[in-house]
């Protein structure tokens, strides 16, 4: 059983660092969230009628990952994982092929990625999303953290319906 340690965000700290820190203390909140659940676990959709499962989470943060550092700050010509055009949702749809250990090898994947994509860059480095507009690294490492943060309350949900585990 893998046991996560999660970094505390630093409280004295320079902007970046601070951003950075949060932003890896959310990565581990959702591997905390979803530690010692098995595959059956991962894939229930604890709240209905929502069909949001902790699976569908991680593989969402993959594709988000993915997105933001990769295809839009590094400008990669590269496809999404799970979703396309015909399923804009298809990281949330999981098929009996669909393994845990495959969604969270990918997503640790595209976190050290999506590091090695900013390492270097300054907050004020402009990226632009196709019919988007403009983005800085700024912005990007707010955004990661806000949707990480949404969705780790969502995971709350989910993990405290299938087991009774609470906490940070």
């Amino acid at each position: 059983m893998t046991i996560t340690e999660r970094p505390d965000p630093p409280r004295t700290a320079d902007e970046r660092t601070s951003l950075e820190g949060w932003l890896d203390f959310h990565r581990a909140t959702l591997a905390l969230k979803c530690e010692g659940l098995d595959d059956k676990q991962l894939r229930e959709a604890s709240a209905p009628p929502s069909g949001l499962t902790l699976l569908g989470l991680v593989r969402h943060m993959a594709e988000v990952e993915r997105s933001w550092f990769r295809r839009v700050l590094d400008r990669q010509d590269i496809a999404p994982i799970w979703y396309s055009e015909e399923d804009p949702d298809g990281e949330f749809h999981l098929t009996d092929e669909d393994t845990s250990e495959t969604a969270f090898a990918i997503w640790r994947e595209e976190i050290a990625k999506a590091k090695e994509a900013a390492a270097g860059r300054s907050l004020d480095d402009v990226a632009s999303r196709p019919g988007r507009g403009d983005y800085n690294l700024r912005w990007i490492y707010l955004h990661m953290i806000e949707e990480y943060a949404r969705h780790n309350g969502h995971a709350d949900l989910i993990r405290e319906r299938i087991d009774g585990v609470t906490g940070d």
